[in-house]
């Protein structure tokens, strides 16, 4: 008898991708309904992220203008602003860094039938990093609109740099520049396929897979690894292989409840091929208030991971190995997110150009615990003086990190 074969992950994705390919170009499209594109729409945003000793904070806009009936065009712009004294800088020795990241993107969508092409572009650039992406999507609805199949691919091609300090600057003048001998690309692909199936009146779920392929520049020029040396840590640049491919996995329901209310849940699968497994699992639930414009919503989110094989806190020598890795994000850890938020319905009537409007809250608490990664920060004592501490013997690393998203949506 011959062994069943298996089939990776990817693979199967990328056949189940060019299968919804197919099924979507044999649909007849003249005898279909025409779908719907969505409504004309403003969102203003700020968010601010703090934990960890890293704080990002900055606007977004977006537009979105529909033409015709049949086509649709967004445009967005996004506003980083990144102050950070985080663990890797202080373990480093290195001073904290503020740095700023924009990022525009525009897209169109074209309605033929009851099928959805949509294409968008991205750039995001800060003093480093420069990041092109270019995304294709098509989605078509199937029986009577109870069926949604999607599907879509990307590519990116981002440019790594980094940054010295200016050896034109005075001693004590803190002023850096980009590094004219340092140079690296990375290439990115994804491809993504997924399913959305109303199966009841109250009922909707969606099945969502998606393979990505990086390939190039991995690591951060910054970071370091730590390792023994002699009866001393000593400190180098981190090696990491310059391929690398995740698979990812979800399924999602929403459950409308008789009072108004809707019950949501989601789990995520994810691999890849650096050896790190994650689990995704989250609760959540939206309530409207007594038919008042305003809604509330929270939720509970669980995340654990296994680290990545090249990671280690503490290596046992300096080329220990051929790659080597000391990223906490590499690491096994687990982290607990609660989810708050409400929103205000306002211009119900119309007000001058705007048909509806709404105002959104959004608050998440998260809470990170490292199970191999350890606070190697220098501690000291009263007086000022180094407490000595035996490497690998720190304290494993935990922080707790807040995010706020405020924003206006207007439907015009």
């Amino acid at each position: 008898m011959e062994s069943a074969t298996f089939v990776p992950f990817d693979l199967a994705l990328k056949i189940l991708f060019l299968c919804a390919l197919c099924l979507l170009c044999v649909i007849p499209l003249k005898s279909a309904v025409a779908g719907v594109l969505p409504e004309d729409r403003a969102d203003l945003l700020f968010h601010r992220y703090d934990g960890g000793g890293v704080t990002i904070q900055g606007p977004s806009l977006l537009v979105r203008k529909t033409l015709a009936e049949k086509y649709s065009f967004t445009a967005n712009y996004y506003e980083d602003v990144v102050s950070s004294a985080s663990i890797d800088v202080e373990v480093s020795g290195a001073s904290k860094y503020k740095e700023e990241r924009k990022q525009y993107s525009f897209g169109a969508d074209y309605l033929r039938g009851k099928t959805t092409y949509t294409l968008n572009y991205t750039n995001s650039k800060e003093n480093d990093y420069i990041a092109n992406t270019w995304n294709f999507g098509i989605s078509q609805d199937l029986f009577g609109d109870l069926t949604t199949i999607s599907m879509g691919f990307s590519k990116g091609d981002d440019e790594v740099h980094k940054t010295i300090q200016d050896p034109d600057a005075p001693p004590d003048v803190k002023s850096r520049i980009v590094d004219p001998s340092f140079e690296q690309s990375v290439s990115r692909w994804s491809y993504r396929v997924g399913v959305s199936q109303i199966l009841t009146k109250k009922l909707i779920t969606s099945l969502q897979m998606e393979t990505i392929t990086d390939e190039g520049y991995l690591n951060n020029p910054y970071r370091s690894y730590r390792f023994l040396d002699g009866s001393t840590v000593g400190f180098e640049t981190e090696k990491y292989p310059h391929t690398h491919t995740s698979n990812a996995a979800s399924i999602s329901a929403r459950y409308y409840l008789p009072y108004r209310a809707a019950i949501t849940g989601n789990y995520r699968f994810y691999t890849d091929t650096w050896g790190i497994g994650a689990n995704t699992a989250e609760l959540g639930y939206i309530q409207p208030w007594k038919g008042s414009p305003l809604q509330f919503e929270a939720s509970y989110r669980y995340y654990t991971q296994t680290h990545a094989d090249f990671y280690s806190d503490l290596f046992a020598s300096k080329d220990f190995q051929n790659f080597m890795g000391r990223d906490k994000e590499l690491s096994t850890f687990s982290s607990n997110t609660i989810h708050l938020g409400a929103s205000y319905d306002f211009a119900r009537e119309g007000w001058r150009f705007i048909k509806k409007g709404s105002l959104n809250l959004f608050i998440d608490h998260m809470m990170f615990s490292f199970d191999d990664f350890r606070d190697a920060r220098i501690k000291y004592d009263e007086d000022g003086n180094p407490i000595p501490v035996v490497p690998g013997t720190e304290p494993l690393y935990k922080y707790s990190a807040n995010v706020f998203q405020f924003f206006v949506s207007c439907w015009f």
